[in-house]
């Protein structure tokens, strides 16, 4: 089964005023798209929308770290967190934090959900500290970079199956 426009790119809500949900299907299975996305070296072919990412840690167990080094033509873009929660292969929490606004903390929770033609629905539901935080994130160009970013996973997957 194809993908349809609305499908290939993500869905961005605000379901509260310190929240952003994105909902996201691929044409994969939940297995595939869980291998995807806690595998370092797959991790690394599509996490920085195109970039070379450099996968320092990626400890995929509660309490473990993890940190990405993202190298694009304005420079090195760190980002990091610890695992919270991690159960394969329906659900990971982390904390995220991006280099360049340290100490400002959010807590991303994705769940992937198996859907009966073989695709998964991934949602990921970020929480930040404050509505503040929240909008500052959406005035940025993270939409369109998670979009490049999942447009990368779609190859990957399909490499992978």
């Amino acid at each position: 089964m194809t993908q349809t426009a609305n499908e290939s790119r993500a869905q961005v809500t605000t379901p509260s005023d310190r929240e952003i949900r994105t909902e996201r299907i691929f044409n994969a299975p939940r297995d595939r798209v869980w291998k995807a996305m806690t595998d370092p070296a797959l991790v690394a072919q599509w996490w920085g929308r195109g970039n070379k990412v450099v996968i320092e840690r990626m400890e995929v167990q509660r309490g473990g770290y993890w940190r990405f080094v993202e190298h694009s033509p304005d420079g090195a873009h760190g980002f990091g967190g610890r695992y919270r929660e991690v159960t394969p292969p329906e659900r990971v929490v982390q904390t995220f934090e991006w280099d360049g606004m340290p100490g400002h903390v959010l807590v991303e929770t994705m769940t992937l959900e198996e859907l009966a033609d073989g695709r998964t629905r991934l949602v990921t539901v970020s929480l930040f500290h404050t509505t503040e935080e929240r909008d500052g994130m959406l005035h940025t160009d993270m939409a369109e970079g998670m979009n490049q970013s999942y447009a990368a996973l779609d190859k990957v997957l399909a490499q992978l199956g």
